[in-house]
């Protein structure tokens, strides 16, 4: 065992693969629920495309979270690791019929809705089955988020949302549809969000909107502010689960929720990113003019986040205590942007040698493809080895 890795172990599995810390996982969940029980009426939800993992759902599961999908094969695996259908919440600017069909069979606890060509859909769809949908109306806040341009949510410019501007408007054409229950408000402005400052401005935006509605007499039950919370993918040693008091305080301290009314999150990154890491073999070591390379059996294929939003990932020589050397560490892919780091310092790398990736755990694995005719890359956990 080298730090938290069963190295020994590791040398007899394929590479590339994931590898979850559980013990980890468990202690990130622990803390959510401890730091939410602190505020009454608060209630998570583990947002699916962050990691769909059975291993890794069946102990959020476990833990009591509710599941946040975004598309109706995430509702199948949700409700495959033994999610209540009534902790199920169905987001996404898209949805397709056979979807929305699935969500209403399985009694799902709400939709978040995006347009009134979507809501209209879900009434007759409603209509079809005998039943009334409970709706939230996905609301775009205009606000930004101190985070990368790609993973911003909450601007007018995204796709995402209804305009504030149209909320009456919505509110009133879902008053007319009889198969239909407005029971919230739903919102998220992006995500690896580490500057408390955008939750409290969008916490702010969404005191004015809820004033604005009373005048109209208009009270929602629910008030879902999505998820977004970062991690410290510098430090996943120093810092490996994220602050959760702060963000539950933040909220605590800035939203003006009305006498029952319950307030509902739906983090992803936060949960599952500091538990995972992606394993590695060294191919080659190759010099070339001005730098030198390290060769690795992992591509964008496996981890796609580096090629995609130029994330950092830390990386670490877990089989060797040499001298430290750079490199940039590339993969196999025939793409030049198949690149994990570039310059980065590594304890001296031989043919062999078994590199993590680490804060893999989330858009990680699910995001893997299988360009180049390469395989999916497997999974472990610490239970497991």
């Amino acid at each position: 065992m080298k730090g938290q890795f069963p190295v020994e172990k590791f040398q007899t599995l394929h590479t590339p693969f994931y590898y979850y810390d559980t013990e980890l996982l468990r202690q990130t969940l622990q803390t959510i629920n401890a730091e939410a029980s602190r505020h009454e009426g608060y209630h998570v939800h583990y947002a699916i495309k962050a990691n769909a993992n059975p291993k890794l759902l069946r102990i959020i599961r476990e833990a009591g979270l509710g599941a946040d999908c975004v598309s109706g094969g995430e509702i199948e695996a949700s409700l495959r690791a033994g999610f209540p259908s009534r902790k199920i919440v169905f987001a996404g600017v898209g949805k397709s019929d056979w979807e929305i069909s699935l969500g209403l069979q399985r009694d799902i606890f709400c939709f978040n809705v995006e347009s009134i060509p979507e809501l209209e859909v879900i009434d007759e769809l409603a209509r079809q089955q005998g039943k009334v949908a409970r709706v939230a109306f996905r609301l775009n806040p205009n606000v930004g988020a101190h985070t990368h341009a790609n993973i911003t949510t909450g601007l007018a410019e995204n796709k995402f949302g209804i305009a504030m501007g149209d909320m009456l408007t919505v509110i009133g054409r879902a008053r007319q549809l009889p198969n239909i229950k407005v029971v919230g408000l739903h919102f998220h402005i992006g995500s690896q969000i580490l500057d408390m400052s955008d939750f409290e401005a969008l916490c702010n935006r969404i005191n004015e909107l809820q004033s604005d509605l009373e005048r109209h007499r208009i009270r929602v039950e629910h008030i879902n502010v999505g998820g977004g919370l970062g991690i410290d993918y510098d430090h996943p040693n120093r810092v490996p689960v994220p602050n959760f008091r702060d963000y539950f305080d933040t909220y605590a301290r800035c939203l003006r929720l009305r006498p029952d009314q319950t307030l509902h999150f739906e983090l992803g990154r936060a949960v599952v990113a500091q538990c995972g890491s992606l394993i590695t073999r060294t191919l080659f070591i190759k010099q070339g003019a001005v730098k030198q390379f390290a060769i690795v059996d992992a591509g964008f294929t496996d981890l796609i986040r580096p090629a995609l939003y130029q994330a950092y990932h830390k990386i670490e020589n877990i089989t060797s205590d040499l001298p430290k050397a750079t490199y940039d560490v590339v993969g196999p892919i025939c793409e030049s942007t198949d690149v994990f780091a570039k310059q980065i310092d590594l304890n001296q790398t031989r043919r062999g040698d078994l590199l993590a990736i680490r804060s893999a755990g989330a858009y990680g694995e699910i995001m893997a493809s299988q360009y180049n005719c390469r395989q999916l890359p497997a999974s472990f956990t610490s239970d497991e080895l």
